[in-house]
């Protein structure tokens, strides 16, 4: 089932238990479908890659929406957006653990023979590749840094 047929249904789900939060976040994914669907140089249907970034980028514009206001002492405003995570993020693959994803850094670095700083772009390329929509790269980005200045 594609994600737009999905979103449709959570959303009748939603509208029958008057879930506003959940409503307003399936919402958005349906905007940001129908957005992307329309751009120029679109194609007409997304491909399953394309969904999975276009709702990682929804998660992580949440995210650091809810950062920016934490940081600015609005926890009433933070609250709603980690809310809007929590509801979007059913629509992403499994995540991995740091455990895992340290595996596959570890693994990636030892295959290309990465040495250090210098070669975090290559490790990070294959990497978010190899990991798309089962990791975000604030995380990986993090652990390649660690493991390539050890």
């Amino acid at each position: 089932m594609a994600l737009q047929e999905k979103v449709m249904e959570e959303m009748k789900a939603a509208m029958k238990s008057k879930d506003a939060v959940a409503l307003e976040s399936l919402r958005a994914i349906k905007s940001a479908i129908l957005l992307a669907k329309t751009d120029k140089g679109a194609v007409g249907e997304l491909s399953e890659a394309d969904e999975i970034r276009l709702v990682q980028k929804l998660v992580k514009q949440r995210k650091d929406s809810a950062a920016i206001f934490k940081e600015q002492g609005r926890d009433d405003l933070a609250e709603p957006e980690l809310a809007q995570v929590a509801v979007i993020e059913k629509f992403l693959p499994e995540q991995l653990g740091e455990v895992e994803i340290e595996k596959i850094v570890v693994q990636t670095i030892d295959a290309i023979g990465a040495s250090g700083m210098q070669d975090m772009g290559k490790v990070m390329g294959i990497v978010s590749k190899e990991l798309a929509g089962q990791a975000d790269g604030k995380t990986i980005s993090t652990i390649v840094k660690a493991k390539l200045s050890s």
